[in-house]
C-alpha cells in the first residue's frame, strides 16, 4: 500500500463527499487522533475548503493532522479512500430508492479515484450501502478484501443500544449483530445475542418480562431508525460518521477488530458473489477474514432473503450504467 510521506506509519485518509455524515466522520477523526493526513474532496470545492479550516479549529485541543482540501489526484498515495458522497435519503424513502440517483455518482467517483493511480482500500458508505460496495469492487478491479462498505455497523450499534435498555446494562456490555442488508431487510442474529455470558434466551428464562414480543420490537424499532431520525431531524450521521471513523482505525492501525460491515461473501451463509453484512475480521489489509456465524433457520432464511433482494435490484439497475450483474 503506497504512503504519503517516508514514514510507514503516516497515515492518509481521502474523504469524498463532505455532507453531514462526510463532515461528521471528519470530525470524529479529528477528535479521535485517526489518521496524520486527511483530504477532503467534494463537488461543492468552498465547503470542502470551509469544512477543512472549520476542522482545523479543532486540533489545538485534539491531535496533529494536516487537513485540507483537495482532489482526486490527491488520492494517488492514501491509505483509505473513504466514500460518503451520494444523494440523501428523503422522508419516506428507502435506501435502495436512492439506487438510480447513487449509481452513476458512484461510478464516477470511483473512476476518478483509480485514474489518480490509487491502491489503498476503499471505504463505503453511501447507501443503498451493500449495492454500491459491490459496484466499487466491480469498477477498481480490487481484491474484495480491499472494498469494504459500512454494512450493518450502525444497525448493531443500535441494536446493542435497544437490548442494553431492555436488560438494564450498558450497549458496550452487549454482544451481537444485525446481519444483512443495511435496509429494510436486516435482521437480528438473534441466536448469538448475548450479554454477561448468557444468550438473550438465557436472560429470557431468567426473567419473563424479557419477551419475544419485546425484542420483535426492538428489531423494528432498529431497522425503522434511519425513518424516525430522519423524520426528526432531516438526516442521520452521528452514529454512521463514528462508525465509519472506527473502522479506519482498525484499519490504519492494524487492529484485527471485528467488526459487522458489508464485505464479499461466495459462499458464506449459502449465499454467492455478494455484498452484505456480516461480521469480519479487519486490519491492515481491509478485511482479513470474514465470519460467518452459524444461524438458526429462520436466521438462514433471513439471510437468504436478505441476499436475493439485493441481487434482483442488482440484476435490474446495474444496465443503467453498462454493468451486468
Amino acid at each position: 500500500m503506497s504512503q504519503s510521506t517516508n514514514s510507514k506509519n503516516h497515515h492518509k485518509i481521502v474523504l469524498v463527499g463532505t455532507g453531514a455524515v462526510g463532515s461528521t466522520f471528519a470530525y470524529a477523526c479529528t477528535l479521535l487522533g485517526i489518521g496524520q493526513e486527511m483530504v477532503i474532496v467534494d463537488v461543492a470545492r468552498d465547503r470542502a475548503e470551509g469544512n477543512a479550516l472549520d476542522l482545523t479549529d479543532a486540533l489545538k485541543f485534539t491531535a496533529p493532522k494536516n487537513i485540507y482540501a483537495g482532489d482526486y489526484k490527491d488520492a494517488a498515495n492514501a491509505d483509505i479512500v473513504v466514500i460518503t458522497a451520494g444523494a440523501a435519503q428523503k422522508p419516506g424513502e428507502s435506501r435502495i430508492d436512492l439506487i438510480s440517483r447513487n449509481l452513476q455518482i458512484t461510478k464516477s467517483i470511483v473512476t476518478q479515484v483509480m485514474d489518480s493511480g490509487f491502491n489503498g482500500i476503499f471505504l463505503l458508505a453511501s447507501n443503498p450501502v451493500d449495492i454500491l460496495t459491490y459496484l466499487t469492487w466491480k469498477l477498481s478491479g480490487f481484491p474484495v478484501e480491499r472494498v469494504i462498505g459500512s454494512g450493518t455497523s450502525l444497525d448493531t450499534s443500535r441494536l446493542c443500544k435497544q437490548v442494553a435498555a431492555l436488560l438494564k446494562v450498558s450497549p458496550q456490555s452487549v454482544n451481537g449483530y444485525m446481519l444483512g442488508e443495511h435496509g429494510d431487510s436486516g435482521f437480528a442474529a438473534w441466536s448469538h445475542v448475548c450479554a454477561g455470558g448468557k444468550t438473550i434466551a438465557e436472560w429470557m428464562q431468567a426473567d419473563s418480562s424479557i419477551t419475544q414480543a419485546k425484542l420483535d420490537d426492538i428489531q423494528s424499532e432498529v431497522v425503522n431508525a434511519a425513518y424516525a431520525i430522519i423524520r426528526l431531524k432531516g438526516a442521520t450521521y452521528y452514529g454512521i460518521g463514528t462508525a465509519l471513523a472506527q473502522h479506519c482505525k482498525a484499519i490504519l492501525n492494524d487492529e484485527g477488530t471485528v467488526l459487522p460491515v458489508s464485505t464479499h461473501i461466495n459462499g458464506q451463509y449459502g449465499i454467492k458473489d455478494i455484498y452484505i453484512g456480516t461480521p469480519a475480521v479487519l486490519d491492515r489489509r481491509g478485511i482479513r477474514q470474514v465470519i460467518e456465524i452459524p444461524l438458526n433457520a429462520k436466521e438462514q432464511t433471513l439471510m437468504a432473503a436478505s441476499a436475493e433482494k439485493l441481487q434482483e435490484i442488482m440484476r435490474t439497475s446495474f444496465p443503467s450504467i453498462g454493468l451486468k450483474y
